[in-house]
């Protein structure tokens, strides 16, 4: 428990605007605050924060309440742990206990893996740096990685012994229970006997937004070819690999004063551009972006600059998936390094201010890097060029603001040598069909009254359906 006046301390020092920007970004608007709201999904700020008087209101889903209620709603956490969570922010002392076994078991599931990781994370650091293999073979991999002890510790890297079961018999021992382990997927209930899923592996923790350990990667140190060299934790209750993205608990504040989110691909991307002085980066972990994981950087930015390696043969395959981060309104950029360089090796020759410099000058927006990348494909075979418009315009379509996809449109006709009028005409054809798509889902009457629904246009549609209609009528009388 913690005491009363500790709890008025925390209360106190618990800025409302201070918490909530932590997670969103946020913009004054006359005495309040304003920003996306972090509980659901919508594309007009809604989400309002009133330092005065110390709570914060969504107009669109109505959760509201102070800086406690908000640490709860976003982090699933119990009353007494959002105080915790406050209290580390604000430098105040709770004294606190270690949690005997019988507490530990009555912590519901979620809870108890949320201190099974902590431990861990502790577990491999401290092997990391005081067994001598975790220094002869961990420790010595990241330096020769030039890694600083510093960044080490920031990103709170670490070691598992190369044996089967070395890390679960110590966490046994330390009485975490084996069911949690195995919940966790730090543990394999194998058929003869339990076996550590990250052994032999350098370890990186994986960090919800707020900073608790949720999950872990680990890379191989063997020259073993049927083994993966990265393995990430398994999907659990506090692990979802689709809405988390490595590295935006240290990059969230970089990413709202810079205004601008640096993708990358792996982990040591992230943290070789960290240690070079570039914060505002985060990797999808090697996977296609997600709605969610989207969703998460426009709550700091809605600009987003991915790079992609000097030699990277997947550009052209991960192309389409980047359709759903302009259909969410971000202004995508598009980095393309140096041949035979990626994130890592460039980060790790250049000072932030060259980084920063090399970003700034080479980055390209997407649709324009995207037809300049198809065209030398397609070169002057008709029907290849004719798939590649069509492949353009599909990216155009999903772009949900008019401006931006008329001046795109206009661009593209330019480049692509043909008429403004037939890519219009196109956008609007693909717009059209994605309209009808989404009203198809939604049921024509009230599943209780059976009474006849209004539909509400989709928010990708909602006030400029017929734009593209209306160029096309112009150009074409003009």
């Amino acid at each position: 428990m913690i005491d009363h006046a500790t709890v008025e301390r925390i209360m106190a020092a618990a800025s409302i605007q201070e918490v909530v920007q932590d997670f969103v970004s946020l913009k004054k608007r006359g005495v309040n605050y304003l920003g996306l709201c972090p509980f659901h999904n919508e594309k007009t700020p809604s989400f309002t924060v009133s330092p005065s008087k110390g709570i914060f209101k969504c107009f669109g889903c109505g959760k509201g309440g102070n800086s406690v209620n908000f640490v709860m709603e976003l982090e699933h956490l119990s009353y007494y742990d959002a105080l915790k969570y406050l209290a580390k922010k604000y430098n105040i002392d709770v004294k606190e206990r270690e949690l005997t076994q019988d507490e530990v078991r009555q912590n519901d599931d979620r809870e108890s893996m949320m201190v099974l990781n902590a431990w861990a994370q502790r577990h491999f650091s401290d092997t990391l740096y005081h067994h001598v293999d975790g220094k002869n073979i961990g420790l010595a991999y990241l330096k020769e990685r030039g890694m600083r002890d510093d960044t080490i510790k920031k990103f709170q890297l670490g070691y598992a012994l190369d044996s089967r079961d070395a890390f679960s018999q110590a966490a046994l021992r330390q009485g975490y229970k084996k069911e949690y382990l195995v919940k966790t997927g730090l543990t394999i209930d194998h058929e003869h006997g339990l076996m550590d899923r990250f052994f032999g592996r350098v370890i990186f923790p994986i960090h919800s937004i707020s900073g608790r350990i949720i999950g872990f990667g680990g890379r191989v140190l063997r020259n073993d070819k049927k083994t993966a060299k990265y393995l990430n934790s398994p999907e659990s209750e506090v692990y979802h690999k689709s809405q988390t993205l490595y590295g935006i608990y240290f990059a969230k504040q970089a990413i709202t004063k810079e205004n601008k989110c640096l993708l990358v691909e792996g982990y040591t991307d992230v943290i070789s551009l960290h240690q070079a002085g570039v914060e505002n980066a985060v990797a999808s972990s090697g996977t296609s972006l997600t709605i969610e994981q989207i969703r998460l950087i426009k709550r700091f930015t809605p600009n987003v600059t991915i790079l992609y390696d000097g030699d990277s043969a997947g550009i052209k395959a991960s192309l389409r998936g980047i359709d759903l981060v302009l259909e969410e309104g971000l202004n995508v950029r598009v980095l393309l390094l140096p041949e035979g360089e990626d994130p890592d090796s460039f980060a790790r020759t250049r000072s932030a201010s060259d980084l920063q410099a090399f970003i700034v000058e080479k980055e390209e927006d997407f649709i324009s890097f995207k037809t300049h990348l198809l065209l030398a494909d397609a070169g002057k075979d008709p029907v290849l060029r004719a798939n590649l418009i069509s492949d353009i315009v599909r990216s155009i379509s999903a772009i949900p603001d008019a401006i931006t996809r008329t001046v795109y449109t206009r661009e593209c006709s330019r480049m692509l040598d043909i008429e403004e009028r037939v890519l219009f005409s196109e956008v609007g054809s693909n717009r059209r069909k994605k309209f009808d798509a989404e009203q198809q889902k939604t049921p024509a009457y009230d599943a209780v009254s059976r009474e006849p629904k209004e539909l509400a246009l989709p928010s990708f549609i909602q006030g400029v359906f017929c734009e593209e209609q209306e160029k096309e009528t112009y150009l074409l009388s003009s």
